[in-house]
């Protein structure tokens, strides 16, 4: 019976890494159409919203069936329940990750501003997610402890952009329509870094079962 049991944690773990991979690809191409001015590479975005949406439907159906079939206790309980917290940080992503594709969709190309420091904000937050997955599947405490440590130098890269752009902004620089909207986007990826820090939170709690500022 365990044996079956750790083949469901394992399937589920994949699963989790997949969704993660997907976040990534979504944060990868939003921000590439952004520098780009690709308004159809933006608009393939929403294909992989679609998919992190399906895989959310998928990976909550697969811990109810542990829940109702295995009926996990202790750490085991705390992976499943993790996991089905962690899902809605990374559907969420996903959704940021869109809403990043539609405002370069509907925008002219930004080759009039600097989008470089956005571009290292858009990395930046891929690490986290990247490191939270890591730490679930690794079990790794202090891997997940360093990743929601991390969103306090997203936090800083994002008002570093902000002060620029309101700079610009307030010089009369042409192209303020462009700012506006690479402020909207540093934002939305400021949250994805938020949302990751919440999935490393979760790690943690999934680990020790310390609750320490998840949300």
């Amino acid at each position: 019976m365990r044996a079956v049991f750790d083949e469901q944690l394992q399937a589920l773990e994949r699963e989790m890494v997949e969704m993660g991979s997907l976040c990534e690809n979504a944060i990868a191409l939003s921000t590439k159409a952004l520098s780009e001015g690709d308004g159809a590479l933006a608009r393939s975005v929403g294909d992989l919203s679609a998919r992190i949406n399906e895989k959310e439907r998928q990976i909550e159906g697969m811990c109810m069936k542990i829940y109702l079939r295995q009926q996990p206790v202790a750490s085991d309980l705390r992976t499943v329940s993790a996991a089905l917290k962690m899902v809605t940080d990374l559907e969420r992503i996903g959704d940021n990750s869109g809403d990043i594709a539609e405002i370069v969709a509907g925008t002219p190309a930004v080759s009039a501003l600097d989008a470089e420091d956005v571009e290292d904000l858009a990395r930046a937050v891929i690490r986290m997610v990247t490191g939270s997955l890591d730490a679930f599947v690794t079990k790794s405490v202090t891997a997940a402890r360093e990743v929601a440590a991390y969103d306090d130098i997203v936090d800083g890269c994002f008002s570093r952009v902000k002060q620029r752009l309101f700079r610009a902004l307030r010089a009369g620089e042409p192209a303020g329509e462009q700012a506006l909207d690479l402020l909207m986007v540093a934002k939305y990826l400021e949250r994805i870094g938020d949302h990751a820090a919440n999935v490393a939170k979760w790690v943690v709690f999934s680990v020790t079962g310390e609750e320490e500022g998840v949300p």
